[in-house]
């Protein structure tokens, strides 16, 4: 038997963890292809074969269906992710078709039996015989109706695209979902963050980024590569968390003295941008994460500061009680579906449903209610989520308004934002900001901030 090509193998332990242990491939790939030792070529290979699967996960599935003539679901799964893998090569790379098939077979025996090596062949084959093209007119002539085409075709579930439809709509754009499909099924470029005191931008061999004036962007290569990167200076962070972060930071001056709680903190990105700023200006920041092994990822991430940030392990929906009126300035990155990040976690669309966004939600309005409880008088919350969906986003402001009422005021967050960019965000008329992979090149992040009004 043939030895399989180490790519190939690694993507495929990937989607095999992926499915079998809930593993994240943006956290497992770098660990495998760093012990792995590829080549720079190779290790290009492993990434687009694992993402790239992943991301069109449904729509090979699709095309599995039909040229095995059964529903997927009646395929063993670790055969299924083999098919899957070679789809991605035999319908989306330039792949040479026999290579694609050989290889694919050679893993099937490292998963699964005689007669299923037989059946991935046979699957394989049958694949080859016709034309990219025409297996997606085959597709999509099954659609019912305009959200199942979509989602056949940019594979996305259905109830994905109809939240993304409706966040569109709500700001008269609807007319945009076909690019926020299709970009969210383009790999992203590598983002940094230059942490302001400890490294600058133009220090990184990397292009200032569009938007973020801390910001820098990576063609490809490894980022680690990068001196400041290596020590801890500059991080990977896409430049919509960057602009987060900042819209709290660089909302006003910062007043020497001024304590600032990270709620949410895992795994500790913005949380790291948060203490430099706070750093510059004599603020503290206090970083909270209730899960332990995220709070340890959060106290490595702050590190490189001297003395470090605290790190509390709280249940953030109690800290209003806890420590009512005791911040100037809060960040509430809350947990969420993240609808927002699918170019960078594509496994979530498959991973999620319409009822983690109810069982989110919930958290989302409680944990904003604390934080709420928490802020000075004066103070301001910048209330975060990676997530479009309007359940995630905008209902969860303004449940919080109607709750509070004069008690805390909405701030306009592109305002904000156009005194701290390098160019100016397309954000529409709103007072929330939204962004979107395909309109700025970012995760789709929602940002609010709030401010409690001065005693009198």
């Amino acid at each position: 038997m043939s030895a399989v090509q180490p790519a190939r193998r690694i993507a495929l332990d990937v989607i095999l963890a992926v499915r079998e242990s809930d593993a994240y491939a943006n956290l497992l790939l770098p660990v495998r292809l760093q012990r792995a030792k590829l080549s720079e070529a190779d290790a290009g290979l492993a990434t687009e074969l694992t993402y790239g699967t992943l991301r069109r996960q449904g729509y090979y599935d699709a095309v599995i269906a039909l040229a095995a003539g059964r529903t997927v679901d009646k395929i063993d799964p670790a055969i299924l992710d083999v098919l899957r893998l070679a789809c991605h090569q035999l319908l989306s790379m330039r792949v040479a078709q026999h290579a694609a098939v050989d290889e694919s077979v050679q893993l099937a025996k490292t998963v699964g039996s005689n007669s299923a090596t037989g059946f991935v062949n046979g699957v394989l084959r049958t694949i080859t015989r016709t034309e990219a093209s025409v297996w997606q007119e085959r597709v999509l002539e099954g659609a019912k109706n305009e959200d199942e085409f979509l989602s056949r075709l940019h594979s996305h579930p259905v109830w994905i695209i109809r939240a993304f439809r409706s966040a569109l709509a709500a700001e008269g754009r609807e007319a945009e979902l076909e690019a926020l499909l299709e970009a969210d099924n383009v790999a992203p470029r590598v983002s940094i963050v230059a942490l302001p005191g400890l490294s600058i931008v133009d220090e990184l061999d990397a292009y200032a980024s569009n938007f973020s004036p801390v910001g820098a962007t990576l063609d490809g290569g490894d980022p680690l590569q990068l001196d400041a990167v290596r020590a801890g200076r500059a991080r990977v962070q896409d430049e919509g968390s960057q602009l987060a972060a900042l819209a709290l930071s660089r909302f006003s001056p910062i007043v020497p003295g001024e304590r600032w709680l990270d709620l949410c903190a895992g795994p500790g990105g913005k949380a790291a941008l948060l203490a430099a700023e706070a750093a510059g200006g004599g603020a503290t920041l206090i970083a909270n994460e209730v899960v332990p092994a995220r709070a340890e990822l959060v106290r490595k991430a702050l590190a490189v500061f001297e003395p470090a940030p605290e790190v509390w392990e709280l249940d953030g929906t109690t800290v209003g009680e806890a420590h009512g009126q005791e911040f100037d300035r809060i960040l509430i990155d809350a947990p969420c579906t993240g609808l927002g990040a699918l170019r960078r976690r594509p496994e979530a669309r498959w991973r999620k449903s319409p009822r983690d966004v109810a069982h989110l939600s919930g958290l989302q309005s409680t944990l904003l209610n604390a934080g709420i409880a928490a802020l000075k008088p004066g103070g301001t919350i910048a209330y975060v989520t990676c997530s479009p969906h309007l359940a995630e986003s905008k209902v969860i402001v303004e449940g919080a308004i109607k709750k509070w009422g004069a008690a805390i005021e909405r701030v306009d967050t592109p305002a904000v934002l156009e005194r701290i960019t390098r160019e100016r965000l397309d954000l529409g008329d709103t007072r929330h900001a939204q962004l979107w992979p395909h309109r700025h090149g970012t995760d789709a992040m929602f940002i609010q901030l709030l401010t409690k009004p001065a005693e009198q």
